[in-house]
């Protein structure tokens, strides 16, 4: 695996949900249809510097699979990302926050995400923790790879450390 990963910090281990931390980061997003084409041309060169950006994992989908983002590799994000030329596709830099999350292995769909979004809001809610955002689904792996698979179900939680 020599695709850079998204930073973050595991705070705490519940059962089988992390909570982490995750610094501030770079998105870049799109919704709509084709998302996954639009962002590949974003990386490959069509945004205004022309540029051609470093794929990272893991890639952020909304539970209907119609929103789609990928995370710039920390570098862009230092250095600020070139503006995108397509449409509908769109920067967006997050806020440090605090997140719980499910791993889980093999294609992911949407029995399987169901089944772990369900999981994880219910061992948020029996151990006290809110859950502030919408859940994510978040895929590491290009759809070539066949073995060690990973995914998981992201939700932003209110949470001090």
């Amino acid at each position: 695996q020599d695709t850079e990963i998204q930073p973050y910090e595991v705070i705490k281990q519940i059962d089988s949900v992390e909570i982490r931390f995750y610094p501030s980061a770079t998105l870049v997003e799109t919704s709509g249809g084709g998302n996954f084409g639009k962002l590949f041309r974003y990386i490959s060169g069509g945004n205004d510097s022309e540029a051609k950006i470093a794929m990272t994992a893991p890639v952020y989908m909304s539970e209907d699979k119609s929103e789609m983002a990928f995370v710039m590799p920390v570098s862009v994000h230092e250095n600020g990302a070139p503006k995108p030329k397509g449409e509908n596709v769109k920067l967006r830099v997050t806020e440090p926050r605090y997140v719980a999350a499910i791993r889980y292995s093999g294609y992911t769909n949407s029995s399987k995400e169901s089944l772990h979004k369900k999981r994880l809001l219910e061992i948020l809610q029996t151990n006290g923790i809110e859950a502030t955002g919408v859940v994510e689904i978040l895929g590491y792996d290009s759809p070539y790879k066949f073995y060690n698979r990973r995914n998981e179900v992201m939700v932003e939680i209110a949470y001090s450390n």
